[in-house]
């Protein structure tokens, strides 16, 4: 397997832009709450660079760009307002357009034959991870799974990774982000663990090898055993 992996016992994963693409129905989410207030949407590109920190973030990056050429900026309660209105609208179609990545369904299930553990840690809300996870036939496949609100405090804290490994037994020194952000190298490095980070994914416009991870790849079927092949339905 790939030498990220060496001596690997538990894997942690993010989930957007790592292991799912799911920044169509963040933005339609997004731009429907803009709409509902007359503002003009953001579109999937301003999304994907905007998602990382909590869906919180997303709807004050989002009201922050869409109110700067008034100069008015949203408050903290109009901020409240559209993210609760955000939660009902991405709670009702939490994966319509959202994509399994390259690569992702085939290494869990070869991590899990590898008897290696595999945990998600995501700064998403927990509510919204049940349906995703179903959608695409994730649900069974890690030990442990934290969202942004599962804890007290979130990535780049390493809590919700300290977390991970508390709960499977297993010494941080033998556990492996992967992640497509500076938050998630930034979370590894400080709970211990090795660290692996993808080039596709949300990075805020910012090359991911800047936040110098252990490792990095260009898809997940990179960590794939060499000369396995990927299953036709693969995305």
């Amino acid at each position: 397997m790939h030498p990220a992996l060496d001596h690997i016992a538990l894997v942690v994963f993010d989930l957007d832009g790592t292991l799912i693409d799911s920044a169509p129905d963040l933005a339609t989410a997004v731009d429907a709450v803009l709409g509902e207030r007359g503002l003009p949407p953001a579109g999937v590109d301003k999304v994907r660079d905007w998602v990382g920190n909590g869906t919180h973030k997303l709807v004050e990056r989002a009201l922050t760009d869409a109110t700067r050429a008034s100069g008015e900026p949203a408050s903290e309660a109009d901020v409240d307002a559209a993210h609760a209105r955000f939660l009902i609208h991405y709670g009702a179609a939490p994966c319509e357009r959202t994509l399994l990545y390259e690569g992702a369904g085939e290494l869990l299930e070869t991590l899990s034959a590898a008897g290696i553990a595999c945990a998600l840690v995501t700064n998403k809300p927990a509510a919204f991870l049940p349906p995703i996870l179903e959608r695409f036939g994730l649900g069974d496949r890690f030990a442990v799974t934290v969202g942004g609100d599962t804890l007290a405090r979130k990535k780049p804290h390493p809590d919700p990774l300290l977390h991970a490994a508390e709960r499977t037994g297993i010494s941080p020194d033998r556990a492996l982000m992967i992640g497509d952000s500076r938050h998630d190298v930034a979370a590894g490095k400080a709970a211990g663990f090795r660290t692996l980070a993808v080039t596709y994914g949300y990075n805020h416009g910012e090359p991911v090898r800047d936040s110098a991870p252990d490792h990095v790849v260009d898809t997940l079927a990179e960590l794939l055993p060499q000369g396995e092949t990927l299953s036709p339905h693969a995305t």
